[in-house]
């Protein structure tokens, strides 16, 4: 992995698509010994989470069902982070096992949003999957009980994860290059 730019602003590899790979086994592995014998509903979260959900899915050898939301903010020329929606969800989850399968929580401030429309809907159990946390920027805690990875709080692109809309296809994770003084 060499610097990349997108749109702007340049960029260093960080996490190289080997490692990635070798993490997603082992947080596969995990979920098929913790579902051994049940059928999981996994609801990944768009637009981020598809390589990573699509990844995860092919190492998991329990049945397994999947399906793609898309979490929305209503806004004017600010996110208000605060209304979330969810389009998509049409699948009933009561009684279900569910697993959130997100990209990345930075503020934790979506999925705090989110799950109490999710709780409301009576799912038997309820688990967070994601590839990226970065602990440093929480402000609204989220139990996660699948990850990946923890990073620094830095902007990060590749992978699932774009900057203004470009990125996502890179097979790597690449971060934000700081200029030394």
């Amino acid at each position: 992995m060499s610097l990349i730019k997108v749109h702007d602003k340049q960029f260093t590899p960080y996490l190289s698509e080997a490692s990635i790979q070798e993490k997603i086994k082992e947080l596969a592995a995990n979920i098929n010994r913790d579902y051994a014998g049940k059928k999981p509903l996994f609801i990944a979260i768009l637009n981020g989470s598809f390589m990573f959900a699509s990844d995860l899915f092919k190492h998991l050898t329990i049945d397994a069902e999947i399906c793609f939301i898309k979490l929305a903010s209503y806004k004017g020329t600010k996110s208000s982070g605060q209304v979330i929606t969810a389009i998509g969800l049409d699948t009933d989850i009561a009684g279900r096992d569910v697993i959130i399968v997100e990209d990345i929580i930075d503020t934790g401030k979506t999925l705090n949003e989110f799950l109490p429309q999710i709780h409301n809907q009576q799912p038997s159990s309820l688990k967070i999957a994601v590839l990226l946390h970065k602990p440093e920027a929480t402000v609204m805690p989220v139990h996660i009980d699948y990850c990946c990875f923890a990073i620094p709080n830095k902007f990060v692109v590749g992978y699932g994860l774009d900057y203004d809309g470009l990125g996502r296809n890179l097979k790597e994770i690449y971060q934000l290059h700081e200029e030394k003084a």
